[in-house]
């Protein structure tokens, strides 16, 4: 049995429905949004999360540089602005710091246990900003120092600055357990604002989706089926106006399916009946021509008009036929010399012995066309035929000629079909090439140039109809060469 040749289409969908998956874990769309929404709720946090772990430690040592503030006020008030060693003790402890400097009448007053120990890193609290603010957090955390840190800063707008020599250790202790605080915190409100998020975006547009993807493939299983038509939801927003326009084009679909599924039953019908009514009309020709042997006047008049008559009946079946058919088999495409094939039109063209019709073919020996030379037979024959009938139909004061002539130009052959006869009229060519549609004379199916246009177009040419003030004169461009 030989194969019929699937479309490309149906060949790459087929292969990819029976393709293996390269990988079962497949992330879905819900998958998708969900991990969109762990990202976006994420980075939130951290634009939040660090700044505020940052300022945390902003306050912690404004706090201390406000009690030195106070340690201030004490020496300021003491005699002589000097405080005992007990006292000085007791500042210091409140403060928790080694030592506290700060402005009185004039003179620095430092109060330390002992001899003011060295520090490693200097933090001025009236110039530092976000950027200095968040590295010294950094800082704080992962590069503690060993040595006490001195910090400065200013009770309030007004006041005299003081300074204060702290170990970094409470300070990083602090803000180590105010960040776990914090991260329990941002979790707890991350997974509250990410799951409603989630919830939102399933609702809005990834069930949707799955009502898309579901109706698709229902609607695809049985696309001539109306009640697999998508109902739209009603919402006033994009979603909506998505589901409005696939239940028209799922409506239309099915409708046109249906349509064509009753005519493809109606053509086979057709074809049938057209089978046996060719059949019956040649039985009938035949007992026609016996007729036009009879000496009676009457049936010598009659006989002529009766086999043309079924003859013009034949030739409707048999085009009906051959136009019936679902496809046209697929070209055998090869290179070949075209003058022969110009030369055997005369002989197809179905003209008598009495015919006046003359054949003229121009085409030089080596121009060479590639397409089916079969398919290409056809399609000139039934210009040619359809050219020869017209004439005849049609007496004229010119000699009637149909000229075939062919020329290359780069990598195309124009082939022209022309004849001097009666021209076509109006209604012809509006719709010259629709079946049915295009005939060019009375009796005629409008089949020949359908089936024409369609052989043509198999081959990978085009045919179109030149103006001329005389006659017709069809155009048809092939391919000289198998294109890449």
């Amino acid at each position: 049995m030989k194969s019929e040749a699937l479309h490309p289409e149906t060949t790459f969908i087929a292969a990819q429905a029976q393709a293996p998956r390269a990988s079962r874990f497949r992330l879905g769309l819900s998958g998708r949004v969900f991990l969109l929404t762990i990202t976006l709720v994420g980075l939130c946090e951290i634009l939040i999360y660090v700044p505020t772990v940052a300022n945390y430690r902003m306050m912690w040592l404004s706090d201390r540089i406000a009690a030195a503030h106070v340690a201030a006020l004490v020496i300021n008030a003491a005699p002589d602005h000097t405080v005992s060693p007990e006292l000085a003790d007791r500042l210091l402890t409140g403060v928790r710091a080694q030592a506290i400097i700060a402005d009185a009448d004039g003179s620095r007053k430092v109060i330390a246990r002992g001899p003011p120990p060295a520090v490693s890193r200097v933090i001025n609290l009236q110039s530092s900003d976000l950027a200095q603010s968040i590295g010294g957090a950094w800082e704080t955390l992962f590069r503690p120092s060993a040595t006490p840190i001195r910090v400065i800063g200013r009770y309030r707008e007004g006041f005299d600055p003081v300074e204060v020599i702290v170990d970094e250790a409470p300070l990083r202790q602090a803000v180590a357990a105010f960040c776990l605080r914090l991260l329990g915190t941002s979790l707890a409100i991350a997974a509250v604002v990410a799951g409603l998020v989630f919830f939102v975006l399933q609702r809005a547009i990834v069930r949707p989706v799955r009502r898309f993807v579901s109706n698709i493939t229902a609607f695809a299983d049985d696309p001539q089926e109306t009640a697999r038509v998508i109902v739209p939801s009603g919402r006033n927003d994009e979603v909506g106006d998505a589901e409005v326009a696939l239940a028209r084009m799922e409506m239309s679909l099915a409708s046109e399916l249906r349509a064509k599924r009753h005519l493809a039953d109606l053509g086979l019908s057709v074809s049938k009946i057209n089978h046996e009514m060719r059949n019956l009309l040649t039985t009938a020709q035949l007992l026609g021509d016996r007729l036009e042997g009879v000496t009676d006047p009457v049936v010598q008049r009659v006989a002529p008009r009766l086999v043309a008559t079924l003859g013009r009946a034949i030739r409707f079946c048999e085009e009906t036929l051959a136009y019936g058919r679902a496809t046209e088999c697929h070209p055998q495409q090869r290179p070949f010399p075209l003058a022969p094939l110009l030369a055997d039109q005369a002989d197809l063209s179905g003209r008598g012995p009495d015919c006046a019709v003359v054949f003229r073919e121009r085409c030089a020996p080596d121009i060479t066309v590639h397409a089916d030379p079969e398919q290409l037979s056809r399609a000139l024959a039934n210009l040619v035929r359809n050219a020869v009938q017209a004439m005849q139909a049609e007496a004229t004061n010119r000699a009637p000629v149909v000229s075939l002539e062919a020329s290359r130009a780069g990598d195309s052959v124009t082939i022209l079909v022309t004849d001097n006869g009666p021209g076509l009229p109006a209604r012809a060519r509006a719709h010259l090439f629709a079946p049915f549609k295009g005939s060019t004379r009375p009796g005629g199916t409008g089949l020949g140039l359908a089936i024409a246009a369609e052989l043509i177009e198999l081959n990978g040419g085009t045919i179109t109809l030149d103006q001329t003030e005389v006659g017709v004169r069809f155009r048809i461009t092939l391919p000289a060469e198998k294109r890449a």
